[in-house]
């Protein structure tokens, strides 16, 4: 008929049995359909939308602090939680250890050829949640498509940014010779979780990743002593690592107390099963605060009355040391030096 145009029917996504083919990824009307039904679908927000390639909004007063991370985690799901909310959490977290509160992120998905579209949207409804849960919105993204056994399902890549408020100043090089060194939990949760997925590993108690988002209990922090020095996510490389970088990065050491450092007892005894120190051991959902000393029983009260910071302790002390060295002050009453990770304890953990 001149003049009509007849739209083509489309038929919807197969969700329960379908899979990533290279048409969801050449920019068409299958990327389209894909963009539409998933993850527009699952992160609906008034920038995404506008259907821009790119997300304009308002920012507040202050410095803008930046982050982005790339989540190639193995495997996918894994007890408390799985890639989605991880990629959410894990630059989410980096923004917030600059004091800022997070404002949006972007995401950005590399997705293998045959990857079941269940599974996509396990992915995205995980992540579309804990981004809903953090009040932090994903408002921009991109999908790729790669070739059959070029990529390993999916990886997932976020970018976030953030505004730190008037008067807040953290920085990795603040730490100084006399101040405090707390951790807002216990260590080594998350790799434990995910190497016991790995290796299918039984345990008598479940042991689950800590994946969280920090930036409230940042803020809850924050309100009760503004003058916190150092904040730190010990994610891959865990506390040791993180430690080892703090000093190098404000020219003092650090003198740790074994016994006061928080260890589940379930992910003790794992650690010592597969021959892991937990001191090296990824986290989720932790972080790491340095504070003058006149300020450590206040912030340890706080972080404690925080859900995720109640088993919040107190480990150790910044020194002067030239050299830069973490030494540990052990049960038997001796000292070691706590050095940097050599090698990977455990690929592909975030």
């Amino acid at each position: 008929m001149s003049g009509i145009i007849k739209k083509t029917y489309v038929r919807p996504l197969d969700i329960k049995n379908g899979c990533i083919d290279m048409g969801h990824g050449a920019g068409g009307r299958a990327s389209a359909q894909l963009i539409e039904e998933l993850f527009l679908a699952a992160f609906d927000n008034e920038w995404l939308r506008q259907g821009n390639d790119q997300a304009s909004f308002t920012i507040p007063a202050g410095r803008m602090v930046m982050a982005t991370d790339a989540h190639v985690v193995s495997p996918l799901f894994f007890p408390g939680g799985d890639i989605g909310c991880l990629s959410v959490h894990g630059t989410i977290n980096d923004v917030a250890m600059s004091g800022a509160q997070p404002l949006y992120l972007s995401a950005s998905f590399i997705i293998e050829e045959g990857f079941a579209l269940s599974e996509l949207k396990r992915i995205v409804d995980s992540m579309a949640q804990a981004a809903r849960d953090a009040g932090v919105p994903v408002i921009t993204g991109d999908t790729k498509v790669v070739e059959r056994g070029k990529g390993d399902g999916v990886f997932i890549s976020t970018t976030g940014v953030g505004m730190v408020p008037p008067g807040i100043m953290i920085d990795g090089a603040a730490a100084r010779a006399g101040q405090v060194i707390l951790v807002s939990g216990t260590i080594g949760d998350h790799g434990v979780a995910i190497m016991s997925k790995r290796e299918s590993l039984d345990f008598e108690t479940e042991i689950k990743s800590d994946t969280a988002a920090l930036h409230g209990l940042v803020a809850h922090m924050l309100a009760a002593v503004p003058g916190v020095r150092v904040l730190r996510d010990p994610t891959r490389g865990g506390l040791a690592t993180t430690l080892n970088e703090i000093a190098r990065q404000s020219g003092v050491g650090m003198l740790l107390e074994e016994a006061a450092i928080p260890v589940s007892p379930q992910v003790d005894a794992a650690c010592e099963f597969l021959g892991l120190d937990p001191l090296y051991v990824a986290n989720e959902g932790k972080l790491v605060a340095i504070c003058a000393q006149e300020d450590a029983e206040l912030l340890l009260a706080t972080m404690r009355a925080h859900p995720l910071g109640m088993n919040a302790a107190r480990i150790g002390t910044v020194i002067d040391d030239a050299h830069g060295f973490v030494q540990m002050q052990t049960r038997f009453g001796g000292r070691r030096i706590v050095d940097w990770l050599s090698g990977e304890q455990l690929p592909r953990i975030c």
